[in-house]
């Protein structure tokens, strides 16, 4: 059996309702709020992004840089021996044929052989073509011996070399000068 005593439920009066339906709006965001969260959560993406694409280009210009290092470690080494297969030119020129020559010889494209087996290769000879400063490093000008000369490289006295495609010693000419 029921309670007869208990008192029915009654509704709650109209300010409790008003007072409930206020904290349950205040307890929502208000559209501004929503907004300012999408704004922030969209700032926090650009972010992200940026950085990752920062982390990206550091990453390749690492792996760039460490394979350049790679390729030109022996360069220190390398400019050391130039001096030396300068010297095995000027003497192979001084000597006559004959034994002491074919011995120098020997050496020299030994050691040759080895420079190249680091990436070393010589430049082409620079005589008898214009003048380019990127490649060249002019000692000292001369009368031209003939017109057609004149802004052209007259005489090599050191050949230039590259390691892979860096050059690393530029070719010592003497320029020929128009005359005046």
């Amino acid at each position: 059996m029921e309670d007869s005593t208990k008192k029915p439920e009654q509704p709650l009066d109209e300010v409790q309702m008003a007072q409930d339906l206020n904290d349950e709006i205040s307890d929502s965001p208000s559209p501004t709020a929503e907004r300012d969260v999408e704004a922030e959560i969209q700032e926090l993406k650009d972010q992200n992004l940026r950085l990752y694409a920062e982390f990206e280009n550091f990453r390749r210009r690492n792996a760039r840089e460490r394979l350049e290092l790679m390729a030109t470690a022996g360069e220190k080494v390398i400019k050391a021996v130039l001096p030396i297969l300068d010297d095995f030119d000027r003497a192979m020129k001084a000597l006559a044929e004959g034994p002491e020559r074919q011995g120098l010889a020997l050496i020299q494209n030994k050691l040759l052989s080895a420079m190249k087996a680091e990436g070393l290769k010589a430049m082409e000879s620079t005589v008898g073509q214009a003048f380019d400063v990127e490649r060249m490093e002019a000692i000292t000008n001369i009368p031209a011996p003939s017109p057609e000369l004149s802004g052209c490289v007259v005489d090599e006295l050191e050949t230039g070399y590259l390691l892979g495609e860096k050059i690393i010693r530029y070719a010592k000419v003497v320029v020929g000068q128009a005359a005046e």
